[in-house]
C-alpha cells in the first residue's frame, strides 16, 4: 500500500526511509546480540538469525517502491505488499525468536517483567490466535468493503497506519500459531492447526468476493482487481502451508500417561537395579550388626545383633512411585 496509490508517489516515497533505515538497525542490533549470544556455551542457533534476517529483507523489499513488480499505483502492487508485511515478513521474524534474544541478554529483573507481562490478562487477550485472526480478516474486510481503502489514497498516514495493523496482526497470528518464543497458555497444536484452516478459509473468501467485486469498494481498473485478488488467494495459501509446515515440524506429541515402557526393558531394568539393591543393603546390615557384636563384651546383646541381620532384613524396594 505504500507509495502504491495514486497521488503518493511524490510524497510517499520520501517517509519511507524512515522505516527502512528503522529497519537496518533492527536488523544489526539482532546481529550483535545473536553474535554475544552465541560465544556463550548454550550459544544462539545461525538458523534463528537467517530466519529474523530474511524477515528484515522481506519489510525492506515491500516498502521500497522501486523494488515493486509492478507500478506503484497499481492495486497488485498493494496487494504483494499486503502479502510480504502482513503473512511472509512476519512468519520469518518469528522463527528468529527475538523475544528469547531479548530474554537472554536483558537482566534478570528485566527478563521477569517482561514475562508478567505475557502472562498478564491483556497479554494473554493479545496473543491468543483468534485475537490475531479476527484482527486479520476483519482489518481485510474493513479495509476492502468500506470506503477506508479510498481514504488511505488520500491520507499518507492513514495508509501507514495500516500498513503497521496488518505488520502487527500477522507477527501476533504467527507468533501465537508457531512462535519460537515464549508463549502465554498456547492452545494444543491440533487447536492451532484449525486456526490456520480458518485462516485459510477466510482469505480464500475475502479473495473470491474480490475477484467477483462483490461489495468491493476499491475503485481500480477490474485487470488490477482481478490481478490483486488472484494473489491475495494464492500468496496467501502459500504463506498458511508454511506457517502450518513451521507448526508441525517441532511437534512432538505427548506419549499416554499409561503407555508401556519400550519393549519391557525399563521394567527389567528397573527390577535387576532393585534385586542389586537388596543385596547390597542386606551385606551391609549383615556386616555392620556383626562389627557391633564382635565389639560388645555382653554376650546376650552380642548374640541379638547376630540374629537382626536374618530376623530384620531390609525394606524391600519396588519398581514406581512409592
Amino acid at each position: 500500500m505504500i507509495a502504491a496509490h495514486a497521488g503518493h508517489d511524490a510524497s510517499g516515497s520520501q517517509p519511507m526511509l524512515v522505516p527502512l533505515i528503522l529497519l537496518v538497525v533492527v536488523g544489526a542490533g539482532y546481529v550483535m546480540l545473536a553474535g554475544l549470544r552465541q560465544r556463550e556455551a548454550r550459544g544462539w542457533s545461525r538458523w534463528r538469525t537467517a530466519g529474523f534476517l530474511t524477515g528484515i529483507a522481506l519489510l525492506i523489499l515491500a516498502l521500497d517502491p522501486l523494488l515493486a513488480p509492478f507500478p506503484t499505483d497499481d492495486f497488485r502492487t498493494h496487494m504483494y505488499q499486503h502479502l510480504l508485511i502482513g503473512m511472509y515478513a512476519p512468519l520469518a521474524l518469528v522463527l528468529g525468536a527475538p523475544l528469547t534474544l531479548v530474554l537472554r541478554s536483558v537482566s534478570p529483573q528485566r527478563g521477569r517483567a517482561i514475562v508478567r507481562a505475557l502472562r498478564s490478562g491483556p497479554g494473554r487477550f493479545l496473543a491468543h490466535p483468534a485475537t490475531a485472526l479476527t484482527l486479520n480478516l476483519g482489518g481485510l474486510a474493513l479495509l476492502y468493503f468500506t470506503p477506508l481503502y479510498e481514504a488511505t489514497t488520500r491520507s499518507a498516514t492513514l495508509h501507514h497506519l495500516v500498513h503497521l495493523h496488518f505488520f502487527v496482526a500477522g507477527y501476533v497470528f504467527a507468533y501465537a500459531i508457531a512462535g519460537r518464543d515464549p508463549g502465554p497458555h498456547r492452545p494444543a497444536v491440533p487447536v492451532r492447526l484449525v486456526y490456520i484452516g480458518a485462516a485459510v478459509l477466510g482469505h480464500a473468501v475475502l479473495a473470491q468476493l474480490l475477484y467477483a467485486g462483490v461489495g468491493v469498494q476499491v475503485d481500480v481498473p477490474a485487470q488490477q482487481l482481478h490481478g490483486g485478488a488472484s494473489l491475495m488467494y494464492f500468496g496467501g495459501d502459500i504463506a498458511e502451508l508454511l506457517l502450518a509446515f513451521a507448526l508441525v515440524s517441532t511437534w512432538r506429541p505427548r506419549r499416554g500417561l499409561h503407555s508401556p515402557p519400550n519393549d519391557g526393558r525399563e521394567l527389567h531394568s528397573c527390577r535387576r537395579t532393585v534385586v542389586r539393591a537388596r543385596r547390597v543393603d542386606l551385606e551391609s546390615t549383615t556386616a555392620l550388626s556383626y562389627d557391633l557384636a564382635h565389639s560388645m563384651p555382653i554376650g546376650g546383646i552380642r548374640r541379638k545383633l547376630l540374629n537382626h541381620g536374618a530376623h530384620h532384613p531390609p525394606r524391600p524396594r519396588t519398581c514406581g512411585a512409592q
